[in-house]
């Protein structure tokens, strides 16, 4: 008997080729990832070792933490699909968190993640702009590279309010317990290159 696949589990595969040309790598905290010129979002498990391919990071998505039901009906009224048409930017954004953000309970958690750092509150009010997704990799294994993978997208002119939002976020109390962050920025290839 066959086994279904998990239709929550996301690669995200580096190399030179895919609809996202790479634009610009920084290492806000930790080591970097090779360099690529491409990423290509693959929906399952892609297989590492291919020709061109010099990383994959993998995430599922789940269920919301951290946030009420208010916030969470809030998120679902105004949070954009992807793939929009005009959204030509994209941002992966791999964190790993450090032990003492994993020894605190859930309830703590919160209480830095939202009610002092207000994470949620300030990711809305830069919806509907910037659309994103959440990828747990903690999920899969301790193993992984990265505890979460984020991936956003917006269009070109929402640029400087997508950067906004992320020095927003960094300067919170959350971001105390970031040990490793790696941003990349790509613009969406056109058809056929």
């Amino acid at each position: 008997m066959a086994l279904n696949p998990n239709l929550r589990l996301y690669s995200f595969v580096g190399g030179n080729r895919g609809p996202w040309r790479t634009t610009k790598t920084v290492a806000i905290i930790g080591e970097p990832l090779p360099a690529t010129e491409r990423l290509e979002l693959v929906g399952g498990n892609a297989a590492a070792i291919q020709p061109g391919v010099e990383w994959v990071l993998r995430g599922v998505t789940s269920n919301e933490r951290y946030v009420t039901r208010p916030e969470k009906s809030e998120l679902l009224a105004s949070q954009p699909a992807l793939g929009r048409p005009g959204a030509d930017c994209g941002v992966l954004i791999p964190i790993k968190k450090n032990a003492a953000w994993w020894a605190f309970t859930q309830d703590e958690r919160r209480r830095i993640f939202e009610d002092r750092s207000h994470h949620t509150q300030i990711g809305s009010e830069y919806l509907p702009a910037v659309a994103r997704r959440l990828h747990h990799c903690r999920d899969l294994t301790e193993a992984e590279p990265f505890d979460f993978l984020t991936w956003f997208e917006f269009a070109r002119a929402d640029s400087e309010h997508f950067d906004r939002l992320l020095d927003r976020l960094r300067a919170s109390e959350e971001w105390r317990y970031v040990e490793r962050e790696f941003e990349m920025r790509f613009t969406r290839a056109s058809t056929g290159g």
